[in-house]
Formats: structure tokens, C-alpha cells, sequence
């Protein structure tokens, strides 16, 4: 399964550097993620009774209203997330069905939901080009095979995505000051007044990390299969065994409906 997740995401890292505008991914996490850094402050201050209260409130502010495989990715990227924070904090559940989420969540639970929204979201896009697939030759397997391939991928890019309280710990000392976190931070020495600010300056770098723009990440692997940029593999689909992650954007719109 690792081998199989590390085909994919580098079969979907691939396609992008070709093409950033492929599926419009690129774009899309972009916004989605600057929507997630405005809702921070909010969150902040105002909880939630319950984790499902959570996502119903989140997947609207955050993953919008698009039809896109993209814009699906994201929306089921949002409860990803929630369920992964509860997994980090399993005191946050009991805490919220007490009500003592109702004044906000903590700074350290509001980062690390930034921090694996980014890589539940190309988990998540890989499910669905996953699904589509493996739908077709082996629809028994499909739900084990989709949850599996998410998981392993997001696990796999999580620790690229920079966590806006490491960078606001960073900045506070100037002999370790992080330009991003430095520029947005300047004199305001309050997390609650400067970390939405460093998360909404966080996200190209962000966005870049796990979907492989940035130029630490530019280099071209060769894929272990022969697969050409825009395939991973997969048998039975593509040349040699291959299958295509490239598709036009009436094969998008169906997908996400």
C-alpha cells in the first residue's frame, strides 16, 4: 500500500508541475485554504457542541459550493481533518459535549486542523481518482483500497505543511525569525491577533509543499512504473498498465456530481 500511495502522489505531483492548472487543484486549495485561515480567528472564539457541528459549519465557509473533483476533494478534506484533530486530541469531544468548546478552541487544536486540512485534501483528491478506477475493475476492494491510498498519502505529506503557531514561536525570536511568520507578525506579540494573519501567508507555501511547486520539490522522479507525467499505475488503465490523472473538465464535472 505505501508503494501504491507513493505512485499516485507522484504521479499527481507530476501532472501539476506540468500543469498547474490541472483540475484546477492548485487554484482551488489556494482558496480554500485562505477561506480556512479567515474562519481561524472566528474559531477561536466561538466553539462548537459537537464535532459533526463542526464539519456542518466548516465544509460551507471552507470547501464552498463548486462542482469540481477539486471542489469535492475539499469539502470532504474539512470532516478529514476534524477527524484527525480528534484523533490528536481525543479530550476535544468529551470538552465539546460539556460545553467548554463554547468560548473556542485552543491555538494548538486550531493549527493542527491547518496543518492536515492541506494533506487530507490531496488525500482525498487521490480517493476520488482512486474510486473512479478501481470502481470499474475491482468494486469489491474499492472502499477498503480509497481509505487506505488517503490515509497513506496523507500521512505522507502532513510534516510538509508549515504549522502557523510553530512559525509564530519562531518569529517571536528574532535570531530564528521566519520571514513569512516575521512579515506577518511585526510588533504584535498576541497569538489570538497575529496567527490568522501568519496562516493566510502560510498557504502558497503551504499548497506548494503538498501538491510539489516548490522549488525544493522540483525535481522530476522517475516514476518506478515507466508511467508517463500524467499517469500512475495502474493496471488495465492507460499505456502499459497505467492510469491517467489528466482529464478534461466535463470528466471533472461528472466525477465530482
Amino acid at each position: 500500500m505505501e508503494e501504491i500511495a507513493a505512485d499516485h502522489l507522484s504521479a499527481l505531483h507530476e501532472t501539476l508541475r506540468a500543469d498547474r492548472s490541472a483540475f484546477g487543484l492548485y487554484d482551488t486549495a489556494c482558496a480554500a485554504g485562505e477561506r480556512l485561515a479567515g474562519t481561524l480567528s472566528t474559531l477561536a472564539t466561538e466553539g462548537a457542541e459537537s464535532a459533526d457541528a463542526l464539519v456542518a459549519r466548516l465544509v460551507p465557509e471552507v470547501g464552498g459550493n463548486g462542482g469540481t473533483l477539486a471542489d469535492a476533494a475539499v469539502r470532504r478534506a474539512v470532516a478529514a481533518a476534524v477527524r484527525d484533530v480528534r484523533d490528536r486530541h481525543p479530550e476535544l469531544d468529551d470538552a465539546m459535549g460539556a460545553g467548554a468548546w463554547g468560548g473556542g478552541f485552543a491555538w494548538d487544536l486550531l493549527c493542527d486542523l491547518y496543518q492536515v486540512f492541506f494533506a487530507d485534501m490531496v488525500g482525498e483528491f487521490l480517493r476520488s481518482v482512486v474510486a473512479e478506477h478501481v470502481k470499474l475493475s475491482a468494486p469489491t476492494l474499492a472502499a477498503d483500497a480509497e481509505g487506505r491510498i488517503a490515509d497513506r498519502v496523507a500521512e505522507k505529506v502532513v510534516d510538509l505543511v508549515p504549522n502557523p503557531c510553530e512559525e509564530f514561536a519562531a518569529a517571536a525570536e528574532p535570531a530564528q525569525a521566519a520571514d513569512t511568520a516575521q512579515s506577518a507578525v511585526g510588533a504584535v506579540r498576541d497569538p489570538a491577533a497575529a496567527l490568522p494573519g501568519i496562516a493566510k501567508s502560510l498557504v502558497p507555501r503551504a499548497v506548494g509543499k503538498v501538491l510539489a511547486r516548490t522549488t525544493a520539490m522540483a525535481a522530476r522522479p522517475v516514476h518506478p512504473h515507466g508511467c508517463p507525467h500524467r499517469y500512475a499505475a495502474a493496471p488495465g488503465r492507460g499505456p502499459g498498465g497505467c492510469l491517467r490523472l489528466d482529464r478534461t473538465r466535463a470528466e471533472e464535472a461528472g466525477a465530482a456530481a
